[in-house]
């Protein structure tokens, strides 16, 4: 599955743009992560549900085994799980909108260059939006999708259950990983959507932080 999902999409070059900066720093995979934020919008900040799935991923790799993996990770925000999984030794396409993207590849770069097995790639994708096209689902399958609290209050919930049933469909050999902080009813009612949807189970709940991380298979 990894060399279909390599794909023909190439890393974007990176640009800086007049983000207002802040800079996070991580340790993950046995190197130190640097990642740049913007409190300009959300898609440029660190949510917590991505830290939670970084920390399994690191600490559960007999059970979740990236190695040549063929990974996407849709609403990439800063990068910090595409950045994890690619040091873990998968083959990553992070994906977000447009207005992410530079941010998310001067991140991606930045971490991964020299240190990566596989050089990570960036890719646009609006929920819900030409999926079959710029995603045909013959020539981009993936082992791994990954989603980090992208069910938070927006009007494109139904778009991103959408889309995760176009990467992750019946006869696919796809798993996908979401984790979530449970903030508001929306969220409840997107996690239940979501279990009826798909085959679930629930991965690991970290109350203190209202995070559960969910596995997911296609029904059928």
């Amino acid at each position: 599955m990894e060399g279909e999902a390599r794909g023909k999409k190439n890393i974007l070059e990176p640009s800086v743009p007049n983000y207002t900066q802040g800079k996070e720093l991580f340790y993950f995979a046995g190197h130190d992560i640097s990642i740049r934020e913007s409190i300009d919008t959300y898609g440029a900040l660190i949510w917590p549900g991505a830290i939670a799935l970084c920390q399994f991923l690191e600490n559960n790799q007999q059970q979740m085994n990236l190695m040549d993996k063929a990974v996407l990770e849709i609403g990439a925000g800063t990068g910090l799980l595409s950045i994890v999984a690619s040091l873990l030794g998968a083959m990553v396409t992070a994906t977000d909108l447009p207005d992410i993207l530079s941010n998310l590849t001067f991140n991606l770069q930045r971490n991964t260059k020299g240190r990566s097995r596989y050089t990570p790639q960036v890719a646009r994708l609006t929920w819900g939006q030409d999926l079959e096209k710029d995603f045909p689902h013959l020539s981009h399958q993936y082992d791994y999708v990954l989603a980090a609290d992208v069910a938070y209050p927006h009007d494109c919930l139904k778009e991103l259950l959408e889309t995760m049933h176009h990467f992750c469909r019946p006869g696919s050999r796809t798993t996908l990983l979401w984790a979530n902080k449970i903030r508001f009813q929306s969220d409840l009612r997107f996690a239940e959507s979501f279990m009826s949807s798909f085959n679930t189970s629930l991965l690991t709940e970290l109350p203190q932080q209202e995070i559960r991380i969910y596995k997911a298979t296609a029904m059928g």
